[in-house]
Order: structure tokens, then C-alpha cells, then sequence
């Protein structure tokens, strides 16, 4: 993969979300959390959280849309938080499509440490638009 899919997005870009591999199959990623993405207590802030793993759904998505379709956008999400993820150690991320079709998507992305502790689990529903 020569280009990260997620600088097409602004918000992901900012955050440092770094697309390692992505396909209509799965998509996996990484970041690094910094300081700016922290609660106070120097844990992942669960909105970074989230956002993380909204971005690798929406890539996701992209890569399974069907013929004709416009792009997508996330119309519900959930997310359980399992553990924390503390400043400078990295993130990763798969997602997996539950559903895939010509009107929605649904994606499960799993949240880990690079030591494999869990830290979510999101469910996000993307629309075809």
C-alpha cells in the first residue's frame, strides 16, 4: 500500500492514523497515543478511541462499496471500552465487515495494544450514499 487511506480523511490524518492494511475483507491500522489524545490520567481518550476505529471502518467501507456509489458515512456506532491504552505506547486496530450490501455496511473493529491487550470492541453502521 503506497498511500494512507485515512489522509483522505482530515480528522484522521490530525489524529495520526496509520492504515497498514486494507481490503472489502479487513482493514488494520495503527497510532500512536500522544499526549493531546489523552484523558488526564495520560490514558487514550475514549473519543480517540472511537475515532480510530471509525476510521478504519470507513475504509472498509469505501473498499466494499458497489458499483455507482458515492462514499459512505457512519450512521451509528458502539462502542465497549475494555482497557486502557496509556501516552506513547501504540494502538492497533482490525476491522471486520459483519454486513456488507448496496445500501449499509457493518463493521466490528477490535482495539488492542501492540501487546495484545484488549482496549474496545466498536460496532459501527456505515451507510451507501
Amino acid at each position: 500500500m503506497t498511500m494512507n487511506p485515512a489522509d483522505a480523511m482530515p480528522f484522521s490524518k490530525l489524529m495520526g492514523v496509520r492504515v497498514t492494511a486494507a481490503s472489502a475483507e479487513a482493514v488494520e491500522g495503527e497510532i500512536t497515543v500522544r499526549e493531546d489524545l489523552c484523558t488526564a490520567g495520560g490514558i487514550m481518550h475514549g473519543g480517540a478511541i472511537m475515532a480510530f476505529a471509525d476510521a478504519l471502518g470507513a475504509v472498509g467501507a469505501v473498499a466494499s462499496l458497489p458499483d455507482g456509489a458515492g462514499g459512505t458515512t457512519t450512521i451509528e456506532s458502539k462502542t465497549n471500552f475494555l482497557g486502557a491504552a496509556p501516552v506513547g505506547s501504540t494502538v492497533k486496530g482490525r476491522s471486520l465487515p459483519l454486513k456488507s450490501g448496496r445500501r449499509m455496511s457493518v463493521w466490528q473493529t477490535m482495539i488492542e495494544t501492540a501487546e495484545g491487550k484488549p482496549v474496545a470492541v466498536v460496532i459501527q453502521t456505515q451507510l451507501v450514499l
